[in-house]
Parts: structure tokens; sequence; C-alpha cells
């Protein structure tokens, strides 16, 4: 196994605890090789790159994922607690909420489903594919040497189908519900921080709304532009009888206010729209009480926007937190397409997707392990100098001023590969400079086909 930097030892120590002692030294060649890994991340390729392709007892390796007694839930801890020392120890700690589809075909994979594929999908071309569900929650933490907010998976759970479920004779439990679970499990590991939860438009529900504030979780989310508006509740009078009432008059919807001559606009620069760089909007905001039949009621902050060159249709954004101010719900709200990155770039760089277990245990650990590789590693190239890490691997044809996930990556393999390359200097009587010989691991590396 490559010997490990010192610089990274305190972060890669910080989760054997979750192991026996025999399974750690498997657990450490597992993480070590998924990032030195190229294409594949299957454990043969991990034990390819690390050098113990004639090891004889494999199997353990992958035992660690199929048999292994350890919790993926008690990592998840240990690695938030990193994430929030190491990128926000104070203010709010933002997080992200959104699922993805992880395509994987094979009829020994029960919890699989046939889902839109959201990527190869348009509002004009509906495309199926068969995959798995994953819900993951990240933290929306700004890295400092990359000058941008990265999402950071931490905790993701695996949604079955309804398939899955009904075959294992399972209550099926639907999304807004499984993100309900993981937004609570992160409250309770941070019972003195105040959170910020951003999701897409699925996490708009009255009920998923309400159980967030409950919890006091700030959520930030879209608004139908035709949602049912009203007035607060009026003050109960003395000796009323009957239930309390949940709402006053109803309110003109977003829809009628955006067309209306006598709304008034106010304008906003944001300084960082999507990755685009600074967008000036228009924007007009109150509060209400979003209320339907039979739904709990809840009241929110809106913030109806639109664009003075329509590059963009007219979108409305809610909050649960009234006092919050509307330039901040923007930023936050416009934080969650680093969402997207996170599982493009797992994709690419991590090998999501490529992984070949069958077996119930496994599936559900790799992944959630591999979009947790994506935090690690950020983790560790924060560990690096500043002249390592601010590395960018830029050409001609594309300038790139700020470093990305792939550069921190190739920072993090550099280090180790040089910490096993450079550590060969022994005292020797004779001077004969022997021939260099090419590692096993480097010439799978750099010779195999990805």
């Amino acid at each position: 196994m490559p010997q490990l930097p010192a610089r990274f030892a305190g972060i890669i120590l910080a989760f054997a605890p979750l192991f026996v002692q025999r399974s750690w030294r498997h657990a450490q060649v597992l993480l070590i090789g998924a990032i030195l890994a190229p294409g594949r991340r299957t454990v043969t390729s991990v034990l390819r790159i690390t050098g113990r392709s004639q090891e004889r007892h494999f199997v353990n390796f992958h035992r660690v994922l199929s048999r292994a007694a350890w919790s993926p839930r008690t990592g998840a801890r240990i690695l938030l607690r990193l994430l929030v020392d190491a990128f926000v120890p104070r203010g709010p700690v933002v997080l992200g909420l959104d699922d993805t589809i992880e395509r994987r075909w094979g009829r020994r994979i029960r919890a699989r489903g046939i889902y839109r594929d959201p990527v190869r999908s348009s509002d004009a071309h509906f495309v199926k594919t068969s995959g798995l569900r994953w819900m993951s929650l990240m933290l929306l933490g700004p890295i400092p040497w990359a000058r941008r907010v990265w999402a950071l998976p931490f905790l993701t759970a695996l949604v079955p189908s309804e398939r899955a479920c009904r075959e294992q004779h399972r209550r099926h439990k639907p999304l807004l519900h499984v993100g309900r679970q993981l937004v609570l499990q992160a409250r309770r590991w941070l019972p003195r921080r105040d959170l910020v939860l951003v999701g897409d438009s699925g996490f708009s529900a009255l009920l998923f709304l309400d159980a967030m504030r409950r919890i006091s979780v700030t959520a930030v989310t879209r608004l139908r532009l035709d949602a049912a508006l009203y007035d607060p509740a009026p003050p109960r009078s003395p000796g009323t009888i009957g239930r309390p009432r949940k709402k006053g008059a109803r309110l003109s919807t977003l829809a009628k206010i955006l067309t209306a001559k006598t709304t008034g606009w106010q304008r906003l620069i944001v300084p960082n729209w999507y990755g685009t760089g600074e967008r000036t909007i228009e924007l007009t905001t109150d509060t209400a009480v979003w209320h339907h039949s039979g739904l709990p009621a809840v009241p929110i902050r809106w913030v109806l926007i639109r664009d003075p060159e329509h590059r963009f249709m007219p979108q409305a954004l809610l909050c649960t937190n009234l006092a919050q101010n509307p330039a901040q719900i923007i930023e936050w709200f416009v934080q969650r397409w680093q969402i997207e990155v996170t599982f493009q770039e797992a994709r690419a760089h991590l090998g999501v997707e490529t992984q070949r277990q069958w077996s119930d245990r496994a599936i559900a650990r790799t992944t959630p392990c591999l979009l947790a590789l994506f935090s690690i590693v950020t983790l560790l190239a924060t560990r690096l100098p500043a002249c390592e890490r601010r590395r960018v691997a830029a050409t001609a044809w594309y300038p790139k001023p700020q470093p990305t996930f792939s550069d921190a990556l190739a920072a993090v393999r550099h280090a180790i590969w040089r910490e096993q390359g450079l550590a060969t200097s022994r005292g020797r009587s004779d001077r004969t400079k022997r021939r260099f010989t090419l590692p096993t691991p480097w010439a799978y590396a750099l010779c195999h086909a990805a």
C-alpha cells in the first residue's frame, strides 16, 4: 500500500474507530486505492493500483463492503464534523438536498427501478433508465483556495423503488420522507448551529416545509406562481368556540403580481449567478401564509424574480424564515447548482456508476462512500501547501482561472505518489546507479486503458 503523507494522517485516522483492527487495514487500502485508481472503482482496480494484484486473500477486501460490521451513519457524522470544522467554523450551516439516479442493470440488484433520466431527458423528450435512486445531503461550504462554494456530500441514503419494496414486503418511503429523515439526522448532529436547507422544487411541499419549521431548519425552495397565499390568521376573540383559524384573507397569486402595473420592483446585482458571473435581476418580496386544504399552513417569505433582459423565465422562491433578507435567500438558492456539479464530478472522476457489487449491503455502502470521497479529497487538498492545491491544469484552448475538483484530485494523487516514489533513498555502500524500473501500480495507471 502506498505510504500516506503525514499531513493526511489526521483526516484518514479519524475514521479508524469505525472498524476493528483487521478491517481497518483493508479499509485503508480501499480508501487510498479509490483515490488513486483511474476509471472504474471496483475492488479489483483498487487492488491493482495499490500493488496487491497477487493478493491471495483478496476476498477480504470485498467483505469490507459486503459483510464487515461498521456503520456508514457514524462515518457520515465524523465526516460532517471534519467538514464543518474546516469550512464553516462559524455562522449558519447551509445544506443542500437532492436526489440522483445511478444507472445500473441486473436482475440481482433488487432495489433498482425504472425512472426518468434527468440528464438525457428534456421537456420535449422523455428517456427512461434502469437504476438506483439516491438521496444525498451535502454541505454547501466556501472553499477558500477555490474561491467558490462546493457541495460536499456527507450523508447519502438509498431510496428503493416501489416494486422492490412490494416484493420484499416493506413499506415504501417517498423521497420527501427520506429527505426529512436525513435533515433530522443532521439537526441532531449539529444541535447548536443554525441550519439552512436548500432544495429544488421537488421539496416545495407543505408537509415537508412544516417538518423543517418544527425542527428549526430554515428551508429555501422554489414556489409555484399559482400557489394559494393568504394573510395571517386574525387574533382570536375571547369566547370564540371551535378550532382556531389557520389563515386570513386570500391574497393575489404571484402570477398576477408579476403582471400587475402597480408592483414595485427593486434591482439587485447577484455576484455569482449559477457560475456565470454577475447578473442584474429585479425582485419583489413579501410575507404570506401558504395553505392548501387538508395540509398544514406554513408562514413564508416569498421572493419573485424576473430578468430585465429576459434571458430566463420569471421564478419565485420561498423561505420559511420571515425575517430573512431577500438578497441572502437568492444567494443561498443559487448555490444549489453546485449539487448538480458534484454529481457530475463524482461520475467523471470518482467512478460512480462503475462499481459492480450485487450484494444488497455492498450496494447500499459503495455509492455513499464514493460520494463521500469527494468531500474527503477536498479535505486532503486543504492540507496541501498553497502552491500545490492552487495548481491548475489549464491549456491554451481551455483557460481555467481557479482550481476545480479534478485539480484537487490530481494534487492529492501527486502527493501520495511522491511519498511512495521518493521514499526509496537508502544508504548504500556502492554508488552505482541502478536502472529505473517502472513500478507495477504506475504501469497499470499509465499504460492500461481507463
